[in-house]
């Protein structure tokens, strides 16, 4: 196992071209076959509704929108049979991350948002195991209350070895000083940046000595690209944004992720009971302690640790993509009137692309803005191409942050007919969430 001394810690070094940068930096291996699928059809209600937190020790509780409280977990090859029910003042619609090849699903393009006292159904297929994550699409985002978005754990037909498996979704709020939230879209001025891991301002954990832990660390923020460092402990990479990833060692302990991004690291509890390993939190300006695991005085639960974990079963996404016979498309990240906020967006509106099912694509995300801007696309994971554009980086995304002036290049295989939403946004609290859809005919 790899250890970290004593030093300067390096998330205290951190700055935000840093974290953009991070979110390259990793070299992953291709996912591994899946197995056979679960059968089954379970029914879910989410309700969207009014909630409060306490987000400041002693501060006044804050109002927000949530889809409930706790993780919803299933199995892959399920069929979800949902029914979507809101409370709320406003209109909304549910968004579900990472979901790929439900275009039934899909918010805006076929499913309408609704008002409060209606409900919505239709059905979800599971066909990926991962971490995921569901929030709401808000026509009128910037002006009402900020919404907490509710993981979904899509477990795999083959067990994995570990003792524990911990969801760590950190959120960030703007507060006022009277305790009332605002939400991503609107002026931040007046307000204080808070951070929270489920909810709590500080997140504790403690496990027998040689427990395998399994954190499924989701950035909840809409707007901010963060890092988070485990000092002191391995900690070994073994999924992200869904997706498996041959196992590797995160550098220094730091993972980046950018807003929606959900990376699955195993960390196994080592040394004498008492040992602490601190949990920090850096969102571009400063580090912060958020947590802290700690090896409790209970018999540890193995003489050793595990050994070295084998890759996560994978999702049977392409081992190959032909790049000579892809479609090319390039897409300018918000820099133009194609771009609409949620309340602009019409279904009939020109798609930003259409590509025949099966073809390869390759999208050259070309960002003009002065602010990283994040896309995020729906109904497909990508890979992210080399900057030759002579392959690819060894992993899948959903989301990817890109830097200003800078040029991206993913591709991935458009196996889904449907119609899809790409999400765009800067990271600036004030920035709209700006969107276009494509099409797979």
């Amino acid at each position: 196992m790899v250890r970290i001394g004593p030093m300067a810690s390096p998330i205290n070094r951190f700055n935000r071209r840093d974290l953009i940068a991070g979110l390259g930096a990793a070299a992953l291996c291709p996912v591994l076959p899946a197995t056979a699928f679960a059968q089954g059809r379970t029914s879910v209600t989410l309700e969207a509704r009014p909630e409060r937190l306490s987000l400041r020790p002693g501060g006044p509780e804050t109002a927000v929108w949530s889809l409930g409280s706790g993780d919803l977990r299933f199995r892959r090859g399920e069929t979800l049979d949902v029914t979507f029910d809101s409370e709320l003042p406003a209109p909304a619609a549910l968004n579900c991350r990472g979901l790929d090849g439900v275009p039934a699903a899909e918010p805006l393009t076929s499913r309408m948002p609704i008002a409060a006292g209606a409900k919505d159904s239709f059905q979800l297929p599971l066909r990926h195991a991962g971490t995921f994550l569901c929030d709401l699409a808000l026509p009128g985002e910037g002006g009402d209350k900020p919404v907490r978005p509710r993981p979904v754990i899509v477990a795999g037909t083959s067990p994995v070895a570990v003792d524990r498996d911990e969801i760590l979704l950190i959120e960030e709020w703007r507060l006022r000083a009277d305790g009332s939230a605002i939400p991503p879209g609107s002026d931040p001025k007046d307000t204080t940046p808070i951070h929270t891991v489920n909810g709590k301002t500080s997140f504790e954990i403690s496990a027998p000595a040689n427990t395998r832990l399994r954190l499924r660390f989701i950035n909840g923020s809409p707007r901010s690209v963060l890092a988070v460092k485990l000092e002191n402990i391995d900690v070994r990479v073994m999924a992200i944004d869904g997706q498996a990833a041959e196992p590797f060692s995160a550098r220094n302990g730091a993972l980046v992720l950018a807003p929606g991004n959900r990376t699955d690291v195993f960390i196994d509890a080592v040394g004498p009971a008492g040992t602490t390993f601190p949990i920090l939190l850096h969102d571009g300006t400063q580090a912060r302690g958020i947590g802290k695991l700690t090896v409790s005085a209970d018999t540890a639960i193995r003489p050793a640790p595990f050994a070295p974990a084998p890759p996560l079963p994978g999702n049977d996404l392409p081992a190959q993509l032909d790049l000579k016979a892809a479609a090319r498309i390039e897409l300018a990240l918000g820099a133009s009137a194609d771009w609409v906020k949620a309340a602009e967006f019409k279904p009939s509106a020109a798609p930003a692309f259409q590509v025949k099912a099966g073809r390869p694509v390759v999208l050259a995300l070309i960002n003009r803005a002065p602010d990283t801007t994040v896309f995020h696309l729906h109904g497909h994971h990508f890979r992210l191409l080399d900057r030759l554009d002579d392959g690819w980086k060894p992993f899948w995304l959903d989301t990817l942050a890109v830097e200003p002036g800078q040029t991206q290049r993913i591709a991935f295989l458009a196996e889904y007919p449907g119609r899809y939403l790409i999400e765009t946004a800067a990271t600036d609290w004030a920035a709209p969430r700006l969107l276009r859809w494509y099409s797979v005919q």
